[in-house]
């Protein structure tokens, strides 16, 4: 995905092998970018006989929505079951930076504010 994402008018395996020093097996880069294809999270289009593959989302849009996925399949459930996944998630952002802690808390903030303007609260 790095290579993809600096070649913002796409590539096709050809390039993408290239740029590994020809270290990965072509047909092993196709499958992975086909793959990728299939699950959405690459746009392609013909170009002669290749296809030429496009990252379908920036990093960070790629990024934020993995994250959003595996919090949201971690948090079904009920309230009960979702405290030990929010304890770990502020015991990792308070261990990797105090300021992220802050941040966090930020956003806690604004997101209670934002939702009782929605209540009309």
């Amino acid at each position: 995905m790095d290579e993809l994402w600096r070649r913002p008018e796409g590539a096709c395996v050809r390039d993408v092998q290239a740029a590994f020093s020809g270290t990965l097996a072509y047909t092993t880069l196709m499958t992975t970018l086909d793959r990728l294809h299939r699950k959405g999270v690459l746009d392609r289009r013909k170009a002669g006989r290749a296809y030429v593959y496009t990252p379908r989302w920036s990093r960070e849009e790629l990024e934020r929505g993995l994250a959003s996925d595996l919090i949201g399949s971690l948090l079904d459930g009920d309230a009960e079951a979702a405290q030990p996944v929010l304890s770990c998630i502020v015991d990792a952002v308070g261990e990797r930076d105090r300021l992220l802690l802050d941040e966090l808390d930020r956003l806690v903030k604004e997101k209670r504010r934002r939702l009782g303007q929605k209540r009309g609260l």
